[in-house]
């Protein structure tokens, strides 16, 4: 038997063993799906297969899901039938297969008249549409036929003439109109329109109005030529308070509020600027509320400020739920006041967690935090949160094996729900601006090597301008980073090896300085075919004080802070993510990072809690996390990496990496997915020891490629990911023998286990 003989055999037997049908009880016929059929001389190829894709996506049932070809759920079913309520035959069958979708369950005349109302709905008006089933052996297709007719397109719209301020108002909106002159007439984009008037208006004190007041009155007789005229009208039935527009007369907020109290209490009410505070006031200060209460007396009813209150007074933390009121106190014009309701949650908590993790250089471990929360902290909706933690980590894989690295840290932060500055700065949105003050030490132990004890410090601003973006600004990021209790065997690796980075490791750091980040991301709207997240972040360090100081490293004048040297430069930092859907259950998606580090004055290099870092999991897949670059630089050749599993995490000053990776859902809970990544590291200048790591005008040799594939289990609460990395071009190798395309093997390659997608 020949080769394409046995392949042919195979297949044959693949298909008899997933055949479907043979479980069939006599009389029975599979639904195998339907089938739409466009034919009208009026309309488009291209408006065909639009129309022809939509309807198809309205008939009901829907026939039994295949993968490859094969109704793989149904003979799932089929093979795991059982009376039992337990027990892994009865999961697999409730959980994975699907019972037969049999033709007896299809109603042609129901999905005649679905279409058909839809093709109506879309500016059909004469369209018709007829059904029918075709049987063959054990299954069964249906196929309906729609003759749409013309299209009917707008000549004319018309919105009210000014007669009142309703008329006005809903004239005023015309320019913002969904309905344009010459478009298609469609149903849906008239729903559409009214509640975009209704949302209008809200913004401009018609409170009672409702898109319920308007009608939408269309005529196809005047027009002619399958056109017709839209008239938007208020309904003469609308009432008088839909009519006017409401201004705010007083505002009350209780920020103790429970089910139990119905009075009112508005005779113990304390004034606080432009609102009133009933009760709740030992608890919560009358000015927390400042920054949440956007609406003012004598202001025009706003809809949007209304919601962005309310979202406000949530994000203040102290409060679990919040209910308001509009009371029309109308008298001789239209008012209304407002009433906040505020149930307050717990004060303070006491939360354990163990976790299990994964960090950047590709170590696997858990970690232990015990945290303290106070939600309002000074009686200000101040959040103070202190955490403890504890950690092991141990770095699976060709590199650093035994070498486990032990945290314990404790770090304080307390956030004001307001910016705390000389200057007053008003936001009107539905995010609270915050101050942050967060503090923190972290003793790291990495065993047989070295313990480092670090201290850091921040002040600083945080605001939303928007739901998509967010800045940050500190004032002051201060980190202080010791190393004790170095061992014998890494001051001899030191020694030995010659490499600068190992010794960098533990030299002190001292950074001070201000820092400013800006994050643009809309990912979360699944609806959009393309998605961004970007992330840009500035950090300065020392550049005033060396400058007054006229430190310069490189003249010898190495100049210190409470005894230290301290560490001068310049970083920017760039990650823009761009995603692009390819179908309903397949994606691109796409990474391109460039940070940059400048050290100048009192530093020839970025400390090492600043640099950057490549390769593992989230980064260059085919690679050992840490262990590429910089630039051409070879770690196999220092004196350490022989007779010792022992290597330093390679750093550098610069850092550009670029990702591409297909995602597709291929059945249940299961993803693929098929990558490449490309990047390296460089120092800014040329160092002693380390070769080739300098950043220079052949830098695009010295990239990095990998490629490889993977699968992702999306269990709800988590993404486990698994992905196996091929390197491509290895850098470290000598020029002209990077090129690793012939010498792909499972034998150097690099499994990658790690939780949530890689960005």
């Amino acid at each position: 038997m020949t080769k394409r003989s046995y392949i042919f055999f195979l297949i044959a037997v693949l298909l008899s063993a997933c055949s479907t049908t043979k479980y069939l009880a006599p009389g029975q016929k599979l639904y195998t799906g339907a089938q739409v059929k466009v034919i009208d001389k009026n309309t488009t190829k291209s408006e065909s297969k639009a129309l022809t894709e939509e309807l198809e996506d309205l008939l009901r049932p829907k026939p039994n899901a295949k993968i490859l070809g094969l109704r793989f759920k149904l003979w799932v079913y089929e093979k795991t039938k059982t009376n039992k309520v337990r027990g892994l035959r009865h999961y697999l069958n409730t959980h994975f297969g699907e019972p037969p979708v049999l033709a007896s369950s299809v109603d042609v005349v129901k999905n005649n008249a679905i279409l058909q109302n839809r093709l109506q709905n879309e500016g059909y008006f004469v369209a018709q549409v007829n059904g029918d089933t075709i049987s063959k052996k054990q299954t069964t297709k249906a196929v309906y036929t729609a003759q749409t007719g013309p299209a009917y397109h707008y000549h004319k719209i018309e919105f009210p003439q000014e007669k009142d301020d309703l008329d006005t108002a809903v004239t005023g909106t015309a320019k913002q109109s969904f309905l344009k002159v010459g478009d298609k007439y469609n149903l849906d984009i008239i729903k559409n329109e009214r509640i975009r008037i209704d949302a209008k208006l809200k913004e401009e004190g018609f409170y009672y109005f409702a898109p319920e007041d308007l009608i939408m009155k269309y005529d196809s007789s005047s027009a002619g030529n399958h056109q017709v005229d839209m008239f938007v009208k208020v309904k003469e039935t609308t009432p008088d308070e839909a009519r006017w527009i409401y201004k705010i007369r007083n505002i009350y907020v209780y920020p103790h509020y429970t089910l139990k109290d119905t009075a009112a209490k508005l005779d113990s009410a304390i004034k606080y600027r432009w609102y009133n505070v009933v009760g709740g006031t030992k608890t919560v200060n009358p000015y927390t509320f400042k920054n949440s209460v956007l609406l003012h007396p004598k202001d025009i009813y706003n809809r949007t400020t209304h919601n962005n209150s309310l979202s406000r007074f949530i994000e203040l933390g102290p409060f679990t739920y919040v209910k308001n009121r509009f009371d029309d106190v109308t008298p001789d014009s239209p008012f209304l006041d407002v009433y906040y309701y505020l149930t307050q949650a717990k004060r303070k908590s006491l939360t354990a967690e163990i976790i299990a993790r994964q960090t950047s250089a590709n170590y696997d471990g858990t970690q232990f935090n015990l945290s303290f929360r106070n939600k309002n902290t000074f009686k200000g909706a101040e959040l103070l949160t202190v955490t403890f933690f504890v950690s092991s980590d141990k770095q699976f894989g060709a590199y650093n094996n035994g070498l486990s690295v032990y945290q314990f840290g404790v770090k304080p932060s307390l956030s004001w729900p307001r910016f705390i500055s000389p200057f007053d700065f008003e936001t009107d949105n539905a995010f609270i601006p915050r101050t942050i003050l967060s503090t923190g030490y972290t003793l790291i132990d990495r065993a047989q090597l070295y313990r480092l004890n670090s201290f850091d410090a921040s002040w600083g601003y945080q605001w939303k301008p928007n739901l998509h973006r967010q800045n940050t600004l500190d004032l002051l990021d201060f980190t202080y980073v010791n190393a004790g209790n170095v061992s014998q065997r890494y001051k001899d690796s030191i020694r030995r090896s010659g490499n600068p980075t190992l010794k960098h490791v533990i030299d002190n750091q001292l950074t001070f300085g201000p820092s400013f980040s800006y994050m643009y991301d809309n990912t979360t709207e699944d609806f959009r075919t393309n998605s961004f997240y970007y992330i840009g972040k500035v950090s300065l360090s020392a550049n005033i004080y060396g400058l007054l100081t006229g430190a310069d490293t490189l003249s010898g004048k190495v100049r210190t802070l409470f005894g230290t040297p301290f560490d001068q430069y310049i970083k920017l930092e760039n990650e823009i993510r761009y995603f692009h859907k390819l179908g309903p259950n397949s994606k691109l998606a796409t990474r391109f990072m460039v940070d940059v580090g400048l050290p100048y004055g009192n530093s020839t290099i970025l400390p090492y809690t600043q640099q950057f870092f490549i390769g593992g999991p989230n980064s260059l897949r085919g690679f050992q996390a840490r262990t590429i670059g910089p630039g051409a630089f070879d770690y196999r050749t220092l004196e350490e990496a022989k007779g010792t599993n022992f290597l330093p995490d390679e750093s550098g000053d610069i850092k550009i990496e670029a990702n591409a990776e297909y995602r597709s859902k291929l059945f249940s809970i299961v993803e693929g997915a098929l990558f490449v990544d490309a990047g390296n590291i460089w120092l800014m200048r040329p160092h002693n020891g380390l070769p080739g790591a300098a950043f220079g005008k052949n830098f695009l040799s010295q990239v990095a490629v990998d490629g490889g594939f993977g699968l992702r289990f999306n269990l709800s609460v988590l993404i486990l990911r698994t992905d196996l990395g091929f390197p491509l071009v290895d850098p470290s190798q000598p020029s002209g023998q990077r090129n690793l395309f012939n010498q792909i093997s499972f034998r150097h390659s690099v499994f990658n286990l790690a939780i949530g997608y890689p960005f």
